[in-house]
């Protein structure tokens, strides 16, 4: 095996041992609050590998993996604060149905599978899903000039 390759090879072990390492931290000592801060380090380091490696299939489909653990996390830790603040609370009335916050995991899944078909679908719907979460959303501000 050349050199290359041996190093190709290194970095892709570590990079798998690394994911693993940090799902187990998740699962067994994170608090649900805490989830989004602790993938930050994991978006970092699939952000840079999908980096060097434009739309090749294995950091494409990791990138998109992360992206979703991280959309499931916002998910829940919005419903958790609804569940306590209730759902006539401010945020509970602005966030309503909540058709982004569903929507995007669902997109990430279906870019996710199809990294296999072609990561360029892949990358056009990770960018789908944030061109929604960058247009304005003027849910909260109506809400909060309506108490206000």
């Amino acid at each position: 095996m050349s050199a290359i390759g041996k190093s190709r090879l290194e970095a892709f072990s570590d990079g798998v041992l690394a994911i693993i390492i940090t799902i187990m931290v998740l699962e067994l000592k994170v608090p649900h609050g805490d989830t989004l801060e602790a993938l930050q380090p994991m978006l970092s380091f699939v952000t840079g590998w999908a980096g060097e490696h434009l739309f090749a299939s294995l950091p494409t489909m990791l990138y998109g993996i992360v992206l979703l653990m991280s959309a499931i996390a916002y998910y829940i830790l919005q419903q958790r604060i609804i569940a306590r603040e209730g759902r006539e609370s401010t945020l509970g009335r602005a966030v309503g149905r909540d058709y982004k916050g569903k929507l995007s995991p669902l997109i990430y899944l279906v870019a996710i599978l199809s990294v296999g078909i072609s990561p360029w679908i892949a990358v056009a719907l990770y960018v789908l899903v944030a061109l929604m979460w960058l247009l304005p959303d003027r849910r909260i501000e109506r809400v909060t000039n309506a108490t206000g």
